[in-house]
């Protein structure tokens, strides 16, 4: 109940939060499971919410364990289909969880489900491929000996920004892998390899690389053309958009930049925080609007006039990481 709800409320703010969500392969999002999708990891928790949102279907992520330590986040993030994984650096006493995690996934590709995994195993606000960990490998080929006849999805998310809310977000999707395209006479080390040979060929050209003080070459693949009359047309709903939604805003950053704000937490604990709020701060000011003007036509017209003027704020807003 609680995943659900989060997830419509998520759809409903998604076009507020992003300029522009451009993807290569949309009817890919209908897919069922099984499914694994093998993604790059360059925003945090971002990426899965928008995954999760996009996705037809309710994907499972695969988060870093350090996140289950505590057992009320634990609980919490099981009843939002997450799962713990951990890195060695975390604890080696702590790996064991892991084959609990690939056991439990196994059990979801069982009942057709998606679940989403990191092939990088680390997070780093870049516009870049890093090198692919073993844990994308492991998973897909227990699935597959177990014979469940399971397809890897490669999956690029690229962003224009890290710290801009109202960003443009291309997903490139790309060629899947399924059971046959590893040879099984090799041994496991040897299967483990050619595995991530062939994602790691598939996922690179879904990754764009830009060097983060090449400003042209961001504009050049991220940028979404705004023209004079659209900029003029949107000028005044903008504004009135900006200052409605303020006092949302504004203390949701102030939190984020003093607890996250050196991390590459910061943007994803924005965007999450402003699409879980924006729809009950949508309605708390309908309602206080419909309580001191007794009118439910003028509350109406806020729920439909607010979120059109933070889409226009949105639209012409800065697209780039200041220099």
């Amino acid at each position: 109940m609680l995943y659900a709800a989060i997830k419509l409320a998520g759809r409903l703010a998604i076009n507020i939060l992003c300029r522009r969500i451009r993807i290569s392969h949309p009817e890919m999002l209908k897919r069922k499971g099984p499914l694994l999708l093998a993604v790059n990891h360059p925003n945090s928790f971002l990426d899965s919410i928008l995954l999760d949102l996009l996705f037809t279907s309710p994907v499972w992520a695969l988060a870093r364990g350090d996140a289950f330590r505590n057992k009320t986040h634990a609980r919490l993030l099981r009843k939002l289909n997450i799962l713990p994984v951990y890195r060695s650096s975390e604890g080696v006493s702590n790996l064991s969880i892991n084959y609990e995690t690939f056991t439990a996934c196994v059990d979801l590709f069982r009942q057709h489900q998606i679940v989403t995994i990191y092939s990088e195993a680390l997070c780093v606000n870049e516009w870049h491929l890093r090198p692919l960990k073993k844990g994308t490998a492991r998973l897909a080929i227990q699935t597959w000996e177990a014979g469940i006849p399971l397809t890897v999805l490669p999956v690029g998310l690229n962003y224009s920004s890290f710290r801009r809310f109202g960003k443009n977000v291309d997903i490139n999707i790309g060629e899947p892998i399924y059971a046959q395209d590893i040879a099984t006479n090799a041994t496991d080390g040897q299967r483990l390899t050619a595995f991530n040979q062939l994602l790691l060929r598939r996922l690179q050209p879904l990754v764009y690389e830009i060097d983060k003080h090449d400003p042209e070459t961001l504009q050049q693949k991220m940028g979404v053309r705004i023209t004079r009359l659209e900029k003029i047309s949107c000028t005044i709903p903008a504004g009135l958009g900006q200052l409605f939604h303020w006092p949302l805003y504004k203390p949701i950053q102030q939190i984020a930049l003093h607890y996250f704000d050196k991390t590459v937490h910061y943007d994803s604990v924005v965007s999450s925080l402003l699409l879980l709020l924006y729809p009950i701060y949508l309605l708390l000011m309908a309602g206080l609007l419909w309580y001191s003007t007794h009118s439910f036509l003028a509350a109406l017209a806020l729920l439909i006039v607010a979120p059109f003027c933070a889409w226009c704020r949105v639209r012409i807003k800065p697209q780039f990481d200041p220099r």
